[in-house]
């Protein structure tokens, strides 16, 4: 299973490191990634493989809920699937 995670917020040291760092841990890969800084606001969309997760996405959207907090940024995490299907014309 595929997963889309945004983490949306104000720019600050260690917000990839801390995001690859709690994936890396459940063996979770980043498949792509893409960030910005647009006027000091922080962009990022990863896509991410839960294949060899010890984790499923409820759980790893529980984690990563908590890490926002502490962050104080945005992060949603989304199967690809939902997303995909959103985002059709």
């Amino acid at each position: 299973m595929n997963a889309i995670i945004t983490v949306v917020g104000s720019d600050k040291v260690g917000i990839i490191a801390k995001v690859s760092a709690l994936l890396a841990e459940h063996k979770i890969n980043i498949g792509d990634i893409t960030q910005t800084v647009l006027s000091g606001n922080f962009v990022m969309m990863m896509v991410v493989s839960l294949q060899e997760s010890d984790i499923n996405i409820d759980e790893l959207r529980t984690i990563l809920s908590k890490e926002s907090q502490l962050m104080q940024v945005e992060i949603n995490v989304m199967a690809e699937k939902v997303f995909s299907s959103m985002n059709r014309i």
